[in-house]
C-alpha cells in the first residue's frame, strides 16, 4: 500500500502500521533488522531523532521502500486571483 508521508509523525505512524499489518513485534522486528528494540521504538515515536542509517535497516527489514515524487499542487496564474 502506498502512504503519503510530509511529517516526522506521519513517518513513525506508517512505520509502526507497516510492522503491525504484518504481525511482528518490535522485538522480532529488532532481531531481524540487528537494530535494538530501542532504536525500533524511537523510529516508530520520534523518528526526527534517528539515523537514516536505522531508518534504512528498517524499511529493508520490512521489505517496504520510500520513493520521492513531486507534490501534486495546482499553480493558478496571477489573472485567477
Amino acid at each position: 500500500m502506498e502512504r503519503i508521508i510530509q511529517s516526522t509523525f506521519q513517518l513513525g505512524k506508517a512505520l509502526q502500521t507497516c510492522r503491525k499489518e504484518q504481525k511482528i513485534s518490535q522485538k522480532k522486528l529488532a532481531e531481524i533488522s540487528g537494530l535494538l528494540e530501542k532504536t525500533i521504538s524511537a523510529l516508530e515515536n520520534t523518528p526526527e531523532k534517528s539515523t537514516v542509517k536505522s531508518l534504512f535497516k528498517l524499511l529493508s527489514s520490512l521489505d517496504i521502500e520510500i520513493a520521492l515524487r513531486r507534490k501534486n499542487t495546482v499553480r493558478c496564474e496571477k489573472t485567477e486571483w
